[in-house]
């Protein structure tokens, strides 16, 4: 019987997407111009949080959070607890404490200790639409990836709105799981950006997602978004910027270090970009494409590697 294709490349998207978030932990919230000085080109420790190297941040927390309720199975009353306990318990965190949260994030996992439903309890405004559902999306993978389209969809519906239940941020998490699982499956990264558009526009048009709606993912859609010129990819904190940062960077990029360094270069949230940038491409140029010097720094890299195992125990590598 012939293997899963994903077992090849699985585990290096979460490695990927943590490796990542460290690079960029300690160079966040810098502009572009002072990383054009300056750029980041290795794993640096300090900086904006004054944390070791290798430390990631509150992006990684949250999709181990996510990885580790998986391994035992979907549950999503489950996983709220475990975001409950990271943030008030300091559970699945780097060094034993919280060092960064995001706005949305922090005020759902505050309605979630005090019990609101999972997927009641991200913002809905079109202003709750930071990246903080798509950084953590990534681990959902390992069990969706057989799923038909629409429960894909559903998924990844259900699993964004435990802090960002928008429909921009759920589209998003939805076009970036689409992609990390063509990119898995061995597809060439352009043949899967075109692929995972058509998929996205196919969802658009069967859940009549208004137009306005649409029409923020347009640069994506066009089919060419990495002939944009850098200075039109931004490295906010917005889930767009993130989604077009993420994607332009694996386009543009011949190797895992030259994807993430490029996104995190692009300053701003760069912690955010690094982590969302690097699961691509951690999917993409594979486990052993990222250094081997950045992994050995990363805090917990036991736990991480403990984590995984159990996830592929349980789904398949």
């Amino acid at each position: 019987m012939e293997k899963d294709p994903i077992k090849k490349n699985l585990s290096g998207g979460i490695w990927g997407l943590i490796t990542g978030d460290a690079l960029g932990v300690p160079v966040e919230f810098l502009g572009r111009e002072k990383l054009r000085q300056q750029p980041l080109t290795d794993m640096i420790g300090y900086g904006t949080h004054n944390q070791a190297p290798g430390t990631w941040s509150d992006d990684s927390s949250l999709a181990l959070c996510l990885a580790d309720v998986l391994s035992d199975g979907y549950d999503l009353q489950r996983l709220a607890r475990s975001f409950v306990a990271w943030y008030y318990e300091d559970e699945w965190t780097p060094h034993g404490e919280v060092f960064d949260v995001g706005i949305a994030s922090r005020k759902a996992i505050a309605a979630l200790q005090e019990g609101t439903e999972p997927e009641l309890a991200g913002g809905t405004d079109e202003k709750s639409n930071g990246n903080g559902s798509l950084m953590r999306i990534l681990p959902l993978l390992y069990y969706s990836r057989h799923q038909p389209l629409a429960e894909r969809f559903v998924l990844a519906k259900a699993v964004s709105s435990l802090t960002h239940a928008h429909i921009r941020s759920v589209l998003a998490c939805f076009y970036y799981l689409e992609l990390a699982r063509l990119l898995a499956e061995g597809q060439e990264k352009r043949a899967a950006y075109l692929e995972a558009n058509r998929l996205l526009a196919q969802i658009i048009a069967e859940k009549e997602i208004p137009m306005e709606e649409a029409l923020v993912f347009e640069r994506l859609l066009e089919g060419h978004i990495e002939q944009l010129p850098e200075d039109k990819i931004r490295g906010s904190g917005y889930v767009i910027h993130s989604l077009e940062a993420s994607v332009w960077c694996l386009l543009n990029a011949t190797s895992y270090s030259e994807a993430v360094l490029k996104g995190i270069n692009l300053g701003e949230d760069t912690d955010t970009t690094g982590a969302i940038t690097g699961g691509l491409a951690g999917l993409y140029f594979g486990l052993y494409q990222i250094p081997a010097a950045w992994r050995a720094q990363l805090a917990r890299a036991d736990d991480i590697q403990a984590v995984i195992a159990r996830l592929e125990a349980k789904y398949g590598q």
